[in-house]
């Protein structure tokens, strides 16, 4: 930016900045623009939509994170990446996925679960018929969370006008939502269910997208979860995730707004308690009635051993600490991109696959093992003759740094040889099939994705009451917002699109650009 753009730059004052082009950042900005504001996105990277983007070598069209995405069924309110998109005149096609998760666990126990909820049931059921009863009673009770969150427009709890109008059109589902906002998962499984092994399932299955057990993972966000995987069912983005993000951008900038990459946001300004701008890493300053942040928490505000964030530690407000104390980062993932000769694949694999070995393994490092072959829905996203493997598994910061080049070498390679001996088992000779390999590590999610110690999201540090203690996106500096999976409701596409909505409901407030009536 030479000196007189720079001038302009320092002139010009945005209704709102979003630092970050994740989902949630892209909902925010997107909502925003489509009301009338003017919204600038910074993204440092190259391309949209940070771990729910898509990436492109050699033919292949690999998924960032995980392919098994929520949020995009046709009715009801909860179909948050439907509503994000049409509120913007875009759309994506999809391919609905007939099951969400063929789980491979303990003791040869397998069960892949059904878009059908009766064929789940029935199947779980016939492996617990002595808990059929507390089977019944728990999942019915996760519906029951569902269809309260499905009655009623998701958008910022922190908006009293919002509130009351929404408790108006749906008192009882409004009631109904805040019994179970203090509750977790476990403490619904065990007053219904007695069989270890079962109980043990139910925190696999809150594992596979919390990273938590039962015990720690919010009901709320397991009634989500474990319904809408069968109303509105997996459905997967033609063209592969990205395509979601690259969608959000064509709605924002249609509406008005702008993205910049390669725009790396050093600070936020701060001005009596008020946000007004930030400083890029060119030296640059820009300047809007709004910040918001799309980046960790911790990248934000520092804590859990941050070395740097946006904010002087002067700006920092008491409560912010007092949440770094409560929540820790979860692990990040080392994670192969492959592709494979097609025929290494049965033609009757499923989708998406969970692998556990031992039970005592499930939160240790390199324990539980995900997999993910989105060209079984998508054959278009890889080259004739070949299929996608992503696999990838937990793994903290702490084991990849400190090494030198050459023991970092050493040890992506040993690590991914270990994942692929786990795939042996069901794909054997893969080791013979590969046309290409890509490894990620803790240090790679960290550096292209921005997040600190390439986290998958915030986990409670202790046991917590479910959702209660989880920040939304009002943040103790006027003028300043947070969006995303460290904020209420949690990680996942359709938990940060909530986010987004919520974000962009609640400043609109504050800006008077929010329609009187609710959503339809």
């Amino acid at each position: 930016m030479d000196s007189k753009e720079s001038t302009e730059e320092t002139k010009m004052i945005w209704d709102a900045v979003v630092i970050g082009s994740g989902l949630g950042g892209l909902v925010t900005a997107s909502q925003l623009a489509a009301k009338g504001a003017k919204v600038l996105v910074l993204e440092r990277y190259m391309i949209p939509g940070g771990s729910g983007g898509s990436f492109k070598r050699n033919g292949f069209t690999f998924d960032v994170g995980a392919s098994m995405i929520f949020g995009f069924g046709e009715k009801g309110y909860t179909n948050l990446l439907t509503r994000a998109l049409a509120d913007i005149n875009q759309h994506c096609e999809t391919i609905p996925d007939p099951v969400q998760l063929a789980y491979h666990l303990p003791n040869g126990f397998e069960i892949a679960v059904s878009r059908s909820y009766k064929e789940f049931i029935s199947k779980l059921t016939s492996k617990f018929p002595h808990e059929a009863l507390g089977i019944k009673r728990f999942y019915d009770i996760c519906w029951k969370v569902f269809n309260c969150l499905d009655s009623m427009p998701l958008l910022s709890i922190e908006d009293p006008a919002y509130l009351a109008k929404v408790f108006f059109k749906a008192p009882l589902s409004c009631l109904g939502l805040a019994r179970w906002l203090p509750v977790n998962v476990g403490d619904v499984a065990r007053k219904y269910i007695k069989d270890p092994e079962l109980l043990r399932f139910i925190d696999i299955e809150c594992f596979c997208w919390s990273v938590m057990p039962a015990d720690r993972t919010p009901m709320i966000n397991a009634g989500m979860v474990f319904s809408d995987r069968h109303a509105g069912g997996i459905n997967y983005p033609k063209g592969g995730v990205g395509v979601i993000a690259q969608k959000l951008v064509q709605g924002l900038e249609s509406c008005g707004g702008e993205i910049r990459y390669k725009s790396r946001v050093k600070k936020v300004l701060i001005e009596n308690n008020r946000a007004i701008g930030v400083e890029v890493s060119n030296g640059a300053k820009i300047f809007a009635k709004v910040i918001i942040s799309n980046a960790t928490r911790w990248d934000t505000f520092g804590g859990a051993g941050a070395k740097e964030s946006l904010l002087d530690e002067k700006h920092i407000p008491k409560s912010e600490k007092i949440w770094s104390n409560r929540y820790l980062p979860s692990p990040s993932f080392l994670s192969l991109h492959l592709g494979v000769k097609h025929e290494i694949i049965p033609s009757d694999t499923h989708c998406h696959h969970l692998i556990l070995g031992e039970w005592n393994e499930m939160e240790a490092e390199q324990g539980v093992t995900f997999v993910s072959i989105p060209t079984l829905l998508d054959p278009s996203l890889a080259p004739k003759g070949n299929h996608i493997i992503h696999t990838f598994t937990p793994s903290s910061m702490s084991k990849w740094e400190g090494l030198s080049p050459t023991q970092y070498a050493q040890k992506k390679q040993v690590d991914a040889e270990r994942l692929l001996n786990k795939l042996e088992k069901f794909f054997p000779n893969i080791n013979n099939a590969l046309t290409h390999k890509e490894i990620g590590t803790p240090r790679s999610h960290r550096r292209f994705l921005g997040r600190f110690q390439g986290s998958y999201g915030p986990i409670p540090a202790t046991r917590l009451p479910g959702l209660l203690p989880m920040p939304f996106n009002s943040t103790g500096i006027k003028n300043f917002f947070c969006v995303g999976d460290s904020c209420f409701p949690g990680q996942g596409l359709n938990a940060v699109a909530f986010s987004g909505y919520a974000c962009a409901h609640r400043i609109g407030a504050n800006l008077g650009i929010n329609k009187w009536e609710l959503p339809t």
